[in-house]
């Protein structure tokens, strides 16, 4: 918790505020017992009318001054915590944004959601209930017990007693419970895991009929959280029982020691009364200390995960100087070795191809061949493991990544379009862009029919994953997207899979024709769309099995074969 602190630096005001206010309610709250014992030894034996209204009128005024006392705390209480929260949010959303796709893969999206939402919400809590109660709760209950001092030593060591006795209750539970909500959290990640599946992948749970299947996993993990929760919240539980076990033999010891007194004269029935009330006191800010002390728990246990997904990424990385280029649109692999954090084996292995400005480079292979792994090393999304790669004559190293992918245009292998209209997608690739950069790249993305289809055109809206267009649309939107930066270095990750033959070739051929010629990686299953490359890389199983052009692999490469002829029949049109 200590270390996102930092984020309430603006709200220092605030912090400091609500608590004074709160103490300020205290103390008034600390004069009430002291007020009724007089009414009863003063005013009622006397039947002294003006002093009871005197007491009485003291007593309103105590009051009115304590809620304003009240409403001052939590308004400032309030403000910390939102700000604070607030401030987290952006925080974490800026680390999210500079992580590498090795700490997104190994911390995973379900986590990253729950750390944004429950565990932000749950720490914006904890700092709220904490700024109110933490020094309050605490104040009453010593005040009380001084008090109580004041009024009668051995009444007071009732107090002196039970209050050791209810730290004993109080923080053994807490010690028990704080790592019980760490793994219930945890849990909830995974809940939070199959829920995300199931809403992002329900097409294909409904067309396998795997509805009943999912629900029983999901009821297993659901199960275990369930557990998990009943078990920490039992434990939880015995809290108010103990305190109040404990805190009412103490209420009967007082009344008995005081009644005692009271018949040998040394205590007035007022003082009693006064005693009771400050035990009563006790009694009601110890349960709230432990009301306390549980949700800073689960808050202790959020922060600590916060903090760590905030430090995941190790030291922040020092981008080099500019360096300057003597080439435009080369890329050089010279033996590069990939292996994904936690993988047994490499996902490519010694893989060395050149490629100049203007080429067109085909990549082909097998389900899980390493193609997108080869075409996410250049962009720097992964770091090659070993070996070299050189981007416009440089190692890649010694770019600043802004700078580097400021050159590339990249089409994902999944068409991903946010909510909003179409211009505001294509703005992605460049904010600047004119009309005529938007008509260009549609007409080079053979997508300038899917605007002129619409009744708005560019004005026109898109759905969340752009759901209320087909997959052939989405991918020409996002090859058109790239294409907007006019990038040096133009990668297309298997992006036209949803095109027809006579689309995409239409789009190969308008590549071909981009004044500034970019260089192109292009990552298709079929070999229709890369039998004109200027070469073919075919990867098998993470190796470069061989390069070169079309005829050249279909003379001599049995891989490249097989999923040529796999497509055309011997003797076909595509042969």
């Amino acid at each position: 918790m200590k270390r996102l602190l930092c984020y309430l630096r603006d709200y220092r005001k605030e912090a400091i505020c609500a608590p004074v206010f709160k103490i300020l309610e205290a103390s008034f709250e600390l004069c009430v017992p002291l007020v009724v014992a007089a009414m009863i030894d003063n005013g009622i034996p006397n039947a002294d009318r003006p002093y009871l209204w005197k007491m009485c009128l003291i007593m309103v005024l105590l009051g009115v001054v304590g809620l304003t006392s009240t409403l001052f705390a939590q308004f400032f209480a309030a403000k910390a915590a939102t700000g604070f929260s607030a401030k987290l949010r952006h925080a974490m959303m800026a680390h999210i944004q500079k992580l590498s796709y090795t700490d997104l893969d190994r911390i995973g999206t379900s986590t990253l959601i729950t750390r944004m939402t429950s565990d932000v919400n749950q720490v914006q809590n904890g700092v709220n209930l904490a700024l109110r109660l933490l020094l309050r709760s605490p104040f009453i209950v010593f005040g009380a017990m001084i008090m109580a001092f004041t009024v009668d030593v051995k009444c007071a060591l009732v107090f002196a007693a039970a209050i050791p006795l209810l730290s004993i209750v109080v923080f053994g539970i807490m010690l028990l419970t704080i790592p019980l909500y760490r793994k219930v959290q945890s849990q909830l990640d995974t809940v939070t895991d199959l829920t995300r599946e199931n809403l992002t992948g329900f097409r294909v749970i409904r067309a396998f009929r795997k509805e009943a299947d999912e629900i029983k996993r999901f009821c297993v993990q659901n199960e275990i959280l369930m557990k998990m929760q009943n078990r920490v919240g039992s434990i939880s539980a015995l809290m108010n029982p103990l305190t109040y076990v404990i805190l009412n033999g103490a209420v009967i010891a007082l009344l008995y020691i005081g009644a005692l007194r009271v018949d040998s004269g040394i205590l007035s029935q007022g003082q009693v009364v006064a005693l009771y009330n400050y035990l009563s006191q006790i009694l009601v800010e110890l349960i709230k200390l432990a009301s306390l002390i549980i949700t800073l728990t689960k808050t202790a246990a959020c922060a600590n995960r916060i903090a760590d997904m905030l430090e995941t990424g190790g030291c922040t990385e020092t981008e080099p100087d500019m360096p300057e280029l003597s080439e435009k649109g080369t890329v050089v692999f010279e033996n590069v070795s990939l292996t994904y954090e936690g993988a047994g084996d490499a996902s490519l292995t010694g893989i060395s191809f050149s490629a100049k400005q203007g080429d067109v480079i085909g990549i082909i292979g097998g389900t899980g061949a390493g193609k997108s792994s080869l075409v996410n090393l250049i962009p720097r999304f992964y770091e090659p493991t070993s070996g070299t790669i050189r981007i416009n004559g440089i190692d890649s190293r010694q770019f600043p990544k802004t700078e580097l992918r400021a050159r590339i245009g990249v089409v994902p292998q999944r068409a991903v379009l946010f909510k909003g209209t179409i211009r505001e997608n294509l703005r992605w690739g460049n904010e600047h862009a004119t009309d005529a950069d938007f008509s260009e790249a549609l007409r080079i993305a053979q997508a300038a029919d899917v605007v002129a289809s619409k009744p708005l055109g560019l004005e026109e809206p898109i759905s969340e994953n752009g759901s209320n267009l087909s997959g052939g649309q989405r991918q020409r939107l996002t090859i058109a997207r790239a294409l907007i930066r006019k990038p040096e270095i133009l990668i297309l990750d298997d992006s036209a899979s949803a095109l027809d033959y006579a689309t995409d070739a239409a789009l190969r051929k308008a590549l071909r024709s981009i004044p500034d010629q970019p260089t192109v990686f292009l990552v298709s299953q079929r070999t229709a769309s890369i039998r004109f490359a200027d070469q073919i890389l075919v990867l098998d199983d993470g190796e470069l099995a061989d390069i070169g052009t079309h005829d050249e692999l279909l003379a001599r490469c049995p891989i490249y074969q097989e999923i040529h002829y796999s497509q055309f029949p011997k003797g076909g049109a595509g042969n």
